[in-house]
């Protein structure tokens, strides 16, 4: 979340800073303005109160030592007693509205991105690779079905939309490129997590899904508990409360995770095959990281991304997100992109971000150099990456007019065979 002393100091500054992603938040601004010195106004109210009752508890034992009538002193004091309690409520209301405005608005945009109202005004820093010529392209729905090994069908059955069933070589092609990304991301650094699935409602608000995205999530039935929508919510939410030694920084994690997202709005979104899934998996890299090199790590996970995709042979580009099309929570994006042949378009793999001190304003995460006053981290992340997005791009890129597909080279020592038939 924002720093609520920031938007106080200069609310028109940071109206001004929000506004670039096309939306007005003078209203939420000026109402946390109101918010707080009504705060104030209370808080200064009891504390008037309580240094009354603190007085008339020294003057009440001497008046009747001197043998005054203390009645009238001892009925006020019963009616600050009274009247405490509902200030202190009423405190606590005005705290709950003001912790809800800072939790709904979004990051202030970096000044190092474009302004922009949409996609289309993304701006591409580099790419790799041609497009592969392929005449009349299969989609990797029916290559999958053709070969066998996607089952969307039987995983409706069992489950519903959105679902799918990997068989045979097509599992073990998934679980190639789920481990060939760990062990690449881990030989370059990253020390490996495999988190839980399931994350508490604290992590989940830490991170910046809840409560805004509360209707992408799935909840589970009478407990605190969601599926996680990406391996992000456990991981950093692994130095929740911590203070870390400047020492320890950066520290950069990979995990693969099963991710759950309800994808709230998006029907008849890409809704065949593995692009748009209620469940599939992800290599996340997150990283903690002292503010002063905060964007220098950006641009090393930003590669390291694109590393993996590079290594499997995948065209690809890279793109940095313009102001109207950023992430709630994020400062700085970039978006990899992939070719997809059947699509006729670059189709979006990756996002990695810096999201500043934001979610480490939330989840209480801290870095501490020396005898220093401890200070809060940046934390980044992204998708080192999504699974499923590059199992079906293999099948698009590297189909055969025969209906087979040719394995990547990296993959074959995982997958034992050259091709898929």
């Amino acid at each position: 979340m924002l720093d609520k002393k920031r938007i106080l100091d200069d609310p028109q500054g940071v109206a001004k800073a929000l506004g670039r992603r096309n939306k007005d938040f003078t209203a939420e601004i000026a109402k946390l303005e109101q918010l707080d010195t009504r705060r104030r106004e209370l808080l200064a109210e009891v504390e008037a109160m309580k240094a009354a009752q603190n007085s008339a508890s020294k003057q009440i034992p001497q008046m009747k030592k001197n043998g005054e009538d203390t009645t009238a002193i001892m009925q006020e004091m019963k009616a600050i007693s009274e009247k405490i309690p509902a200030l202190d409520s009423e405190v606590k209301s005005v705290d709950d509205e003001l912790s809800n405005i800072l939790l709904f608005l979004p990051n202030i945009p970096s000044d190092s991105i474009p302004d922009g109202t949409e996609s289309e005004h993304n701006i591409e820093i580099r790419s790799f690779g041609e497009p592969r010529s392929i005449e009349n392209p299969k989609p990797h729905w029916e290559l999958g079905e053709a070969l066998g090994i996607l089952d969307p069908q039987t995983a409706a059955k069992v489950t519903g939309a959105r679902f799918h069933f990997y068989k045979g070589l097509g599992a073990r092609l998934e679980r190639a490129v789920m481990c060939f990304f760990l062990d690449t991301h881990t030989k370059r650094g990253y020390t490996e997590i495999f988190p839980p699935f399931l994350a508490n409602r604290a992590s989940m608000t830490g991170t910046g899904q809840l409560p805004k995205f509360a209707e992408d999530m799935f909840h589970i039935e009478n407990t605190e508990y969601y599926l996680i929508p990406t391996a992000e919510v456990p991981v950093t939410n692994m130095h929740r409360d911590d203070i870390l030694d400047v020492q320890q920084l950066p520290i950069s994690y990979c995990a693969y995770s099963a991710c759950f997202r309800a994808e709230a709005g998006s029907a008849g979104r890409d809704t065949r095959g593995l692009i748009r899934q209620h469940q599939f998996n992800k290599v996340e890299l997150v990283k903690f990281c002292d503010p002063e090199n905060s964007y220098e790590e950006l641009e090393k996970l930003t590669l390291d991304a694109e590393y993996v995709l590079q290594q499997l042979g995948l065209p690809h580009r890279t793109v940095v997100l313009c102001s109207g099309d950023l992430g709630n929570s994020s400062a700085k994006t970039y978006d990899i992109e992939v070719w997809m042949p059947s699509y006729g378009k670059y189709v979006e793999i990756s996002s990695c971000s810096n999201f500043e001190d934001y979610q480490a304003r939330r989840a209480n995460i801290k870095f501490r150099h020396g005898s220093d006053k401890a200070r809060l981290v940046h934390t980044l992340n992204g998708s080192g990456v999504a699974v499923g997005r590059t199992v079906a791009t293999i099948l698009e890129v590297y189909q055969n007019p025969d209906g087979s597909v040719t394995v990547p080279e990296v993959l074959r020592p995982y997958m034992g065979t050259d091709v898929i038939r």
